[in-house]
């Protein structure tokens, strides 16, 4: 169960995550580099990930302790929120 201190985070499409479950905050604008892909690769491969937008124009690679998700909302959004 999660502490009644721990702060939540939202990632956009109505998708929240605990800020104690993140462990980056990675940038998708082009060139991503091959280690950030093969991130995604790996989580898609293992069914932990999420794509939040269906338009295909993620921003940001959000990764958990148990999920990547793929954000249209920018790094740098996603960072001061999670500050």
């Amino acid at each position: 169960m999660k502490g009644a201190g721990n702060m939540y985070m939202h990632l956009g499409s109505n998708n929240i995550i605990f800020t104690c479950d993140l462990i980056a905050i990675l940038n998708l604008d082009q060139p991503v580099s091959e280690d950030i892909e093969d991130i995604i690769e790996a989580a898609r491969l293992d069914n932990k990930l999420s794509p939040l937008c269906k338009s295909g124009r993620e921003k940001s690679a959000v990764i958990c302790k148990d999920r990547v998700y793929l954000s249209p909302i920018s790094s740098t959004t996603l960072f001061r929120r999670a500050l």
